[in-house]
This record gives C-alpha cells, sequence and structure tokens, in this order.
C-alpha cells in the first residue's frame, strides 16, 4: 500500500510540475500552491505508511511546525534570511508567511533525509551521524539555489535588501541561503531524535521518495536551463544538489546493477541439447 500510494502520488506530482512552464499569472500560481500541497501529502503520507504514526508527527512538527517559526520570525526580523516580504499570490497568509510555505519545508526535508539515511547506512558512530546530518542538510538548502530564482521571478516574495548577492542570482542575498543551511542542520538534526530509529534506515518502500529527490534534481535543471529562462540557477542548483543527489544516483545504478547480477548468477543453466531445441 505505501508504494503503491507514493507511486501514485508522485506521478500527479511530476504531471503538475511538468505543466508549470506551460502557464501563466494566476494559473500558474494556483498550480505552484497545488504542487506544494500534493509534495507535502506525499512526504507525510509516505512517512505515515512506511514508518507509523511517531515520525510522521516529528516530520510535520520540525518542518511543518518548525518551517513555520523559521518563517514568521523572519518576515518579522530578517533573521536568519535577511528582510524579504510575501506577496498575495500564494493564498493566505498567517503572521506573514503563506500557509504553503512551510508545507514546501516538509515537502522536500523528508527525501532529503531519506537520501542521506540511503547513502550513509545503518549506524549509531559520532561520525556516521554528523556525514548523515550533513548531506540531509545540504540535500535541503541547496534545493532553495533552484527554489528562490524561480519564486522570485514570478514575483511571489521580493527581498527588501538584495546585497550580497551570488554572481548570476540578483534580488535573492546570499544571507537567505546561509539562513536555509542554519535551519536546515536544526531541523534534521532534531528529526532523529523525534523520529526514532524508525527513521534510520531505508528500504525498497522509500524508492518513490529517493525517486523525487533525484526527480527534482534533473527536472530543475531542465526547466531552468530550458523552458524558465533561469540558466545561472540551473548551475548553481545543479552544483550544490549534486553533492548529495550524485552519489545517490551512483547508489542506486550500483544497487540494481548488483540485483541484476545476482538474477543472473540464479539463472538454470541450459545443456547444450536443450539450448538447441
Amino acid at each position: 500500500m505505501t508504494r503503491r500510494f507514493s507511486w501514485t502520488l508522485l506521478a500527479v506530482l511530476v504531471l503538475a510540475q511538468i505543466c508549470y512552464p506551460l502557464t501563466t499569472g494566476a494559473t500558474r500560481a494556483g498550480l505552484t500552491v497545488a504542487t506544494v500541497v500534493l509534495g507535502w501529502l506525499l512526504s507525510v503520507g509516505h512517512a505515515l505508511l512506511s514508518r507509523g504514526p511517531r515520525v510522521a508527527a516529528a516530520l510535520v512538527a520540525v518542518a511543518t511546525g518548525g518551517g513555520f517559526a523559521i518563517e514568521a520570525i523572519g518576515v518579522a526580523t530578517g533573521v536568519p534570511f535577511g528582510s524579504y516580504d510575501y506577496s498575495g499570490e500564494l493564498g493566505p497568509k498567517l503572521a506573514g508567511v503563506p500557509l504553503i510555505i512551510p508545507l514546501a519545508w516538509t515537502w522536500m526535508a523528508w527525501p532529503a533525509w531519506l537520501a542521506a539515511v540511503r547513502l550513509t547506512g545503518r549506524g549509531g558512530s559520532a561520525g556516521l551521524w554528523v556525514r548523515r546530518i550533513a548531506l540531509a542538510t545540504v540535500g535541503l538548502a541547496a534545493w532553495d539555489l533552484f527554489l528562490d530564482p524561480q519564486m522570485v521571478a514570478e514575483g511571489y516574495w521580493v527581498w527588501r535588501d538584495a546585497t550580497p548577492a551570488l554572481p548570476g542570482l540578483p534580488g535573492i542575498p546570499v544571507s537567505n541561503y546561509l539562513g536555509w543551511l542554519l535551519f536546515a542542520v536544526l531541523l534534521m538534526g532534531a528529526l532523529r531524535p523525534l523520529a526514532g530509529s524508525a527513521a534510520e534506515h531505508t528500504d525498497r518502500r522509500d524508492d518513490p521518495m529517493v525517486t523525487l529527490y533525484l526527480w527534482t534534481y534533473f527536472s530543475s535543471i531542465l526547466a531552468h536551463a530550458v523552458f524558465l529562462d533561469l540558466s545561472a540557477s540551473a548551475l548553481w542548483g545543479a552544483a550544490g544538489m549534486s553533492v548529495t543527489a550524485v552519489p545517490l544516483a551512483v547508489t542506486l545504478l550500483r544497487a540494481r546493477r548488483g540485483r541484476d547480477t545476482r538474477g543472473e548468477a540464479h539463472q538454470p543453466h541450459r545443456s547444450g541439447v536443450d539450448a538447441t531445441r
């Protein structure tokens, strides 16, 4: 049931994202909101069905709840992202924050965490824990190298002071990306203690979520470079998310080849007589 639910919702999400470059104006804004809601349902639903209510509740608490808190603080004080304001195009707000924004944190936090777990494997050593948190943190925070340029280009939020900025990414201060790193490390550091041991292993049920992570990476590069005229963010995002996405893709390819090799080894060998029939 977990895999069927996740694959189905992922397919709908992918379809919505494919439609994004084909729309404009209010239709595009509505599609953005729908995509974020779908992403939240996918991640939280997968966490619930694959690992139970404790993990799902932990994910919602640290990513959705924490995401809203950090965004509300950011809008009110300019800390830690810099001074910015949201437009009214992303739906209703609370404390100046569109309600879908914390859902976006949750949408990508879960696949980023599972990608890091898949890369680091089981174990409880301090070194492994640090590596896992680092990979999950970068895996989530680097997504904003795609997200912020795209959303700012659409006018969904605007920065009051966008200096200094990364080369090729005007309108977004470097402090924004540092703020993402700060919150991402806090989020990932809190997720495991709250979620329990069920969150520190992966299996075949998680294939849709690691697929979501890789789809987000490769489709974002394509969309920004070809359809959205955001070539600089295509390069920055490709470089940033590659820290987690490229090793993940290599790991999955090796695992698949290993399964294929083992399957061939277990195939019965036919005799020369049988082979001629």
